[in-house]
């Protein structure tokens, strides 16, 4: 399918304006804390969270309030997750009846998120504050999606966010996408929050289905450290107001959109990746020739979830054997006897291992290709047709620093 990247990330949809505001949970007053994202109209939507049995509050909140296939806005907090807090459903609750009374629209299409410190106290006083503020700069703008692109930032060094536009039942339809997380990201629904708005038609269930049948291939394939949080959260709103025939079954419009969520989640996946905590490299495992999906899967995410591998890369050093000693530790029923790996990036690439064994390479080739930011590990298992991507990083001083001083 083609597509084309546009500007405007959550605004590039039609029917979408969003804002960030300093609401007061965060003591810098020069960061935003609170996002805010709004329809003109009420919106096919649909969502997939955490599994951690530890969930946030506004988890729970969404669950009920997506009940129906319906939201028209999100309103989302940094600083402080509402997780383990005594108060954190009937918080949610209420910001979500505040939002409701400041946009003019049901509390229960309000869909509540929130990442942060986990177990620390909240009070509703800066929701407040923040809401009405936040709905008073909605915009439907570029400016708006950067805004609350930007609230939505814990430890991430800067703001994810990414439009494409498609073609949809003779209709030219957009998706856009922002997202937050750095660390605490492990797969099996990446920590992280993410929020999709497209103006394509499409109907509650197809979006649900879609959602989860590009999660596992995208999110669920992105690690930083093995940690999975407790507030996961990827929501997707449909507005309908490109005009294309409502997607309402499986067929060619249906798999023509899931191409196009997938495009755009595996842009946004990379970016969580490559803005890892500390991280000085994005690494992505690129597994072909793999006896079945389950495989190809499972062997891409062990090369990017070795801490062994990941310290090797950050050094430079092409030590292939944690590649293959990763691969090796994988669930599963195959041979390796067949496993070849390259090693390359923007600088060339590297031939390091033949069927299970040493291939001669240079290390100062090596050295130049492990020194690019972007690197791809390419795998061949030599074994069927199946093939899979997975996305991490490096392993660096910086991460256990910044986790060293996490609260403070």
């Amino acid at each position: 399918m083609k597509y084309q990247e546009v500007s405007g990330g959550i605004c590039a949809p039609k029917g979408f304006a969003a804002a960030g505001v300093h609401c007061g949970i965060r003591a810098n007053r020069t960061k935003y804390d609170l996002a805010l994202i709004k329809a003109e109209v009420r919106c096919a939507a649909a969502g997939v969270y955490t599994t951690n049995k530890v969930c946030g509050a506004p988890i729970k909140v969404d669950r009920a309030h997506l009940a129906d296939g319906y939201a028209q806005a999100i309103l989302v907090n940094s600083g402080n997750a509402n997780t383990c807090a005594a108060n954190g459903v009937e918080l949610a609750e209420e910001c979500c009846r505040l939002t409701g009374e400041a946009l003019g629209i049901p509390a229960e299409d309000v869909l509540p998120a929130s990442t942060g410190v986990i177990g620390q106290p909240m009070t509703i006083d800066p929701f407040a504050a923040g809401i009405p503020a936040a709905a008073a700069k909605l915009a439907a703008t570029a400016e708006g999606s950067a805004d609350a692109a930007t609230a939505i930032m814990t430890t991430d060094t800067h703001k994810k966010e990414y439009a494409i536009q498609f073609e949809l039942g003779g209709k030219t339809c957009t998706v856009g996408a922002i997202g937050k997380g750095s660390g605490m990201i492990a797969p099996n629904m990446a920590t992280m929050l993410a929020f999709y708005t497209t103006d394509a038609a499409v109907s509650p269930a197809m979006l649900q289905k879609a959602l989860r049948e590009v999660v596992p291939g995208t999110y669920n394939q992105m690690s930083v450290d093995l940690d999975t949080s407790t507030n996961d959260t990827l929501i997707v709103m449909a507005s309908g107001l490109a005009g294309n025939p409502v997607v309402d079954a499986e067929g060619p419009d249906y798999d023509a959109f899931v191409e196009a969520l997938t495009a755009i989640a595996e842009h946004m996946c990379a970016e969580h990746a490559g803005d890892g905590e500390g991280a000085t490299h994005l690494i992505t495992c690129e597994v072909s020739g793999a006896p079945d999906l389950k495989t190809a899967r499972a062997v891409s995410r062990s090369v990017v979830c070795s801490n062994l591998f990941k310290a090797a890369v950050f050094g430079r050093d092409a030590n292939w054997g944690r590649i293959l000693c990763a691969i090796g530790y994988t669930p599963g029923d195959f041979s390796i006897d067949k496993v070849c790996v390259w090693l390359s990036s923007a600088a060339g690439e590297v031939y390091v291992c033949e069927n299970a064994a040493y291939h001669p390479y240079s290390e100062e080739e090596a050295a130049k290709v492990l020194a690019e930011h972007d690197i791809l590990v390419r795998v061949e298992m030599g074994l069927g047709s199946a093939c899979a991507k997975a996305w991490g990083c490096d392993l660096t001083y910086d991460y256990v620093k910044i986790n060293g001083d996490y609260r403070t």
